[in-house]
């Protein structure tokens, strides 16, 4: 197995995330890497495709204040330094991609929920990363 400098975890931050967050914990220690962290925001207008006649900053402030809390509160956890965690706008599988190659992640760690049929299809967070990562993705099985 290739040994792996800088892992990047990808976490949406529910309770689910901590079996990611250890997961990619231990490999950092096994092969002594720096260890970032990475949660996509999807904005709002994504969801809802700009059909709603209001006004949804106040909201999307409020999101955006959560996730940081707890991304830092995930973070402190793991041991990863401020710098090392990237809260970021977006579609999920593209900005953990993006965020990857920013930062010259060569692993990223993924939750999967191992769907199958019609929901597999439809795509997932993890597949979708899968798709466009510049390193190679490790899919940990969450839920099961």
């Amino acid at each position: 197995m290739a040994e792996y400098s800088h892992i990047l975890v990808a976490l949406d931050l529910t309770d689910e995330s901590r079996q990611v967050a250890q997961r990619a914990s231990a490999l950092a220690q096994a092969f002594d890497s720096r260890l970032s962290c990475v949660h996509a925001i999807e904005p709002l207008s994504f969801a809802y495709g700009g059909d709603i006649p209001m006004d949804l900053s106040t909201i999307q402030e409020q999101i955006q204040q959560t996730a940081k809390n707890h991304l830092a509160e995930f973070a402190r956890e793991l041991g990863i330094d401020e710098a090392d965690r990237h809260l970021i706008f977006g579609r999920p599988e593209t900005e953990v991609d993006a965020v990857a190659k920013q930062i010259e992640a060569d692993l990223i760690v993924v939750g999967s929920h191992g769907r199958h049929g019609i929901a597999l299809i439809l795509g997932s967070t993890a597949n979708g990363v899968l798709h466009g990562a510049p390193c190679d993705v490790l899919a940990v099985r969450v839920g099961a």
